[in-house]
């Protein structure tokens, strides 16, 4: 067990100050109090803050230890062994897909009749011959002969299974959902569609987009690839809910300083992302800022703040419980605005989002923003959604855009939770890297743009 010390002040920043010159910028903050001292009959009592705290680097080294021991890391190990001892051959999925769809085109001609779809009596699909082992083939009469196929991930054969079958659907959906006559679906759509499968779009979404993107187009745009992709790209942007109020730092409020908190799991950039906020506030806008940090668990949290208070210019208070934030807010009744830090709340601590409920409940901030890393599995993300379903959020936060495998859980999420998109990160600078949502520059993401500009 580390031990535990205590440390005492007259506010909770003199304590904080004594744990961190005693145990450093590491250490952790595990118990806060505050009571009266000295006085008679309670008359000249002053208040002291106490705090207990262990040396941080202790506790991580356990849990470290613990985590080598965990069943769950020892499977992971040996499955990681077996992967040494047995490389498999990384699968191709556009190829994949590519070849499910044709067999998928050439499926549904069976069913209907080849003939009945040239004379009009279904959905067309067109696309260009593929050259398979130097021959050439079409998704009807497909090449019969040795194609090599890669070998899937053992981890991945589910799901990408999944998404072929997902293909497969969207092309018969295509071409049996509307009766009568229709336009065929252009080569440049099926292309989108891919694309957007591979960024990990949902396939329903994936269809309801090409599917809506080819009724924005007229006939003389349907072979235009630039035609193609500007429809997809307005189709998506209207998928994208973002704040237009995020970008609008004059924004008139109640009478009261634009009070702004962030919320979120550990490890998401919270801090960071407050800290550019407040420069973009300060510097770019002109407003006159001040910040509050709730974060006393980790000392180092509480110094980085600070050191970006110090740079940005602008008033920094450390508070720990709901009368404690209250008198901060108060106290910064003449600012423009207000910026909130929290601690960072596992999802599966109930209790501690409870506590965190509590003080944005005192509070009563204008904005709740929930900050969401986009690197994260689509999975942990709506995860962590519900379960900071009971603390009032109403915009979403991403961040770490620039370190996103894909852009699709981004579009999946949004409609999903349909939420407003306030602001994206896209590295850790202060004060560059946070910008106002933007549907269009976002839905370029969706379709595989990297936010440097290049393809990803």
């Amino acid at each position: 067990m580390e031990a535990m010390r205590t440390f005492t002040g007259r506010t909770m920043a003199d304590a904080l100050t004594a744990v961190r010159r005693e145990l450093g910028t590491e250490a952790v903050v595990l118990h806060t109090r505050s009571f009266k001292t000295g006085g008679v009959l309670g008359i000249g009592a002053k208040t002291v803050v106490e705090v207990t705290a262990t040396d941080g680097r202790a506790v991580g080294r356990r849990k470290r230890a613990e985590a080598r021991r965990s069943p769950r890391a020892m499977a992971l190990a040996e499955r990681r062994e077996k992967a040494v001892a047995t490389p498999a051959v990384e699968p191709m999925a556009g190829d994949l897909i590519k070849k499910t769809y044709a067999a998928a085109k050439a499926e549904i001609h069976r069913e209907a009749g080849a003939g009945d779809v040239s004379s009009g009596g279904g959905v067309g699909v067109a696309e260009p011959p593929t050259m398979v082992n130097g021959q050439q083939t079409d998704a009807v009469n497909p090449v019969v002969g040795p194609v090599p196929v890669p070998v899937p991930v053992p981890e991945a054969t589910e799901e990408l299974t999944q998404e072929l079958q997902s293909v497969k659907a969207m092309v018969a959906r295509v071409m049996r959902s509307q009766a009568g006559p229709c336009p065929e679906l252009p080569k440049h759509l099926v292309k989108h569609y891919t694309e957007l499968i591979e960024q990990e779009v949902t396939g329903e979404l994936a269809e309801a987009i090409v599917t809506e993107a080819r009724r924005l187009m007229n006939e003389s745009e349907l072979d235009d690839e630039k035609a193609c992709h500007e429809a997809v790209r307005r189709t998506i942007s209207k998928y994208l809910p973002v704040d237009p109020e995020a970008a609008d730092f004059n924004r008139p409020g109640d009478g009261r300083p634009r009070t702004i908190a962030l919320v979120g799991p550990t490890g998401v950039g919270k801090t960071t992302t407050l800290a550019k906020l407040a420069a973009t506030f300060k510097l770019k806008a002109g407003r006159n800022i001040a910040m509050i940090t709730l974060d006393t668990y980790r000392i180092a949290a509480v110094e980085q703040l600070r050191t970006y208070a110090g740079i940005i210019g602008v008033p920094l208070k450390v508070c720990s419980n709901p009368a404690e934030l209250n008198a901060a807010v108060a106290s910064f009744a003449h600012f423009d605005a207000v910026l909130i830090d929290t601690a960072g709340r596992s999802q599966r601590d109930a209790d501690k989002l409870v506590e965190l409920q509590e003080m944005i409940e005192s509070v009563d901030p204008h904005e709740v923003h929930l900050v969401l890393s986009s690197t994260c599995t689509q999975r942990v993300i709506l995860e962590t959604i519900e379960r900071f379903a009971r603390v009032r959020t109403d915009r979403l936060i991403f961040t770490k855009l620039d370190e996103a495998v894909t852009g699709g859980v981004l579009l999946n999420v949004a409609k999903l939770v349909g939420k407003r998109l306030s602001y994206v990160t896209t590295g850790q600078e202060v004060p560059h890297q946070i910008e106002p949502s933007d549907a269009r520059r976002l839905a370029e993401v969706v379709m595989g743009q990297r936010m440097d500009g290049t393809d990803g």
